[in-house]
């Protein structure tokens, strides 16, 4: 938060320190652009509440429940640094298809190309995986990560764990592993008629 004021940088931390260090660039935004924290810990949410960020999570709706209720029990959830409301996030890797079958046959390989480049790091220094990442597209599905069939099917479920997560936002990834152009766009314009027009 310091850095992005601009002038000179200090800090002493567990881990490193920095001794008068020249910061040249600065945000446009003043007095800086909205943060955003990625956490499924609800001693995180506390924290990004107490500071005006905003929370990013992901996985079953009942799991990242609590730790939105954790969010909103914090003292000054409901505004972010710049008097807006805060952003209660879900993430969700979304693909619409015709049909379920058509959905599916453009998501299982593409899912399957993010797997492999996700895992690469933890292959390559023989580092365990997360024990709660899913290792298919039906693990994947299952575990809510992925939303995947027709739009009315997609529409519904993503509404149902919008609501059960206790989330205000959507954080859609329509574009993942090797997933053709025009299958991420039909998603976008599908999410942009269906959802947001259609949500209240």
């Amino acid at each position: 938060m310091e850095s992005m004021r601009g002038g000179a940088l200090s800090y002493q931390g567990h881990h490193f320190q920095l001794d008068n260090v020249p910061l040249t660039l600065r945000p446009h935004q003043r007095p800086h652009p909205p943060i955003w924290v990625a956490t499924n810990r609800p001693e995180s949410a506390r924290w990004a509440a107490a500071n005006g960020a905003n929370i990013a999570s992901m996985g079953p709706a009942p799991f990242v429940r609590k730790t939105t209720d954790a969010y909103r029990a914090e003292k000054g959830y409901s505004t972010g640094t710049d008097g807006q409301p805060s952003f209660v996030g879900l993430l969700r890797m979304i693909v619409v298809g015709q049909s379920a079958s058509h959905a599916y046959s453009l998501a299982a390989p593409a899912f399957e190309r993010w797997l492999k480049n996700f895992k690469y790091l933890y292959d390559l220094n023989a580092i365990p995986l997360p024990p709660n990442l899913p290792l298919t597209l039906d693990a994947a599905v299952e575990s809510e990560l992925c939303v995947v069939g027709t739009a009315a099917l997609v529409r519904r479920n993503l509404l149902d764990q919008l609501e059960e997560a206790g989330a205000n936002y959507l954080l859609c990834q329509v574009a993942f592993g090797d997933l053709p152009l025009d299958a991420s766009l039909c998603t976008a314009m599908t999410i942009a008629s269906e959802l947001m027009g259609r949500a209240a």
